[in-house]
């Protein structure tokens, strides 16, 4: 019997907009894997450009569901988390990795605080501290520049210029695999450096840089390195498919002029992730 491995996806749902569990969901089931989607709140759409949004945050529904999970003794062969809104959220998605993760599984954390230099608006102190925690727990962490600062306690333009360098300095001393997304080797690429804790080494994966900006390419980006490395591709490849995917799938919403707040056109390319 072919055992489908489970993921469950510590993320919220924007109701439109393709970012976080709307774009987690089709990703990783086209990857040949069973998401169990854990919301941590609704939105109506996502806060990239739609103006004020309605949000349910969902702390109690998310423990309700951990509580209900462990009396069922439910694990997961992958626990990823991306968006939460409060320390009381980063400690239950600390206990979905703890209490959860299957032995020999993977925890993914998209430690979601900032981009382009700000945190942003609804992170405290408070969270980031949580935030700092969980990721220790963490086999996999995927920071952006600004989220790598934070990470750090320094300022953007202190971290080490060299991708590679700053993801070992992520890394905890090699205790955990980092990708560090958005970095730019060089004027019109763009893409991931990455520290694998497997066996030390680093690496660079760089494609084109599409032109504009997308909402949800992070949560886009990470889902298919987490399909590709619970379906036992190295975090190298896993990176190189993710780069490569976010690419075409904005290069395809340039070519069809779908409006950028949108997020990526993704959807007519899926098929490209499945085994």
């Amino acid at each position: 019997m072919t055992t489908i491995s489970r993921v469950a996806a510590v993320h919220d749902l924007s109701c439109f907009g393709r970012c976080s569990l709307t774009v987690i969901l089709p990703v990783l089931s086209a990857m040949g894997l069973q998401c169990c989607p854990l919301p941590t709140a609704v939105l109506s759409t996502h806060t990239g450009g739609f103006g004020p949004v309605a949000r349910t945050e969902l702390a109690g529904q998310l423990a309700g569901t951990l509580g209900h999970w462990q009396r069922l003794s439910l694990q997961f062969e992958g626990v990823y988390t991306g968006y939460l809104s409060s320390p009381e959220q980063a400690a239950l998605a600390l206990r979905a990795v703890e209490e959860r993760k299957a032995p020999g599984g993977l925890a993914v954390v998209d430690p979601v605080l900032g981009d382009g230099g700000k945190l942003y608006s609804s992170v405290t102190p408070e969270l980031v501290e949580a935030m700092k925690e969980l990721c220790r727990a963490a086999d996999v962490i995927t920071p952006n520049l600004t989220e790598a600062a934070v990470l750090l306690d320094r300022a953007e333009d202190e971290l080490p210029r060299d991708g590679e360098a700053l993801a070992r300095l992520l890394s905890g001393g090699g205790r955990r695999s980092v990708v560090v997304t958005g970095v730019s080797p060089e004027p019109g690429r763009i893409g991931a450096a990455w520290f694998d804790r497997t066996d030390a080494r680093t690496g660079l994966c760089a494609g084109p840089r599409a032109a504009g900006s997308f909402p949800g390419t992070g949560d886009l980006f990470a889902a298919v390195l987490t399909g590709s490395l619970l379906r036992g591709e190295s975090l190298a490849e896993g990176c190189a498919r993710a780069v490569e995917f976010v690419y075409r799938c904005a290069a395809r919403t340039l070519e069809l002029g779908s409006p950028a707040r949108e997020g990526v056109v993704f959807e007519p390319l899926l098929g490209e992730l499945c085994p």
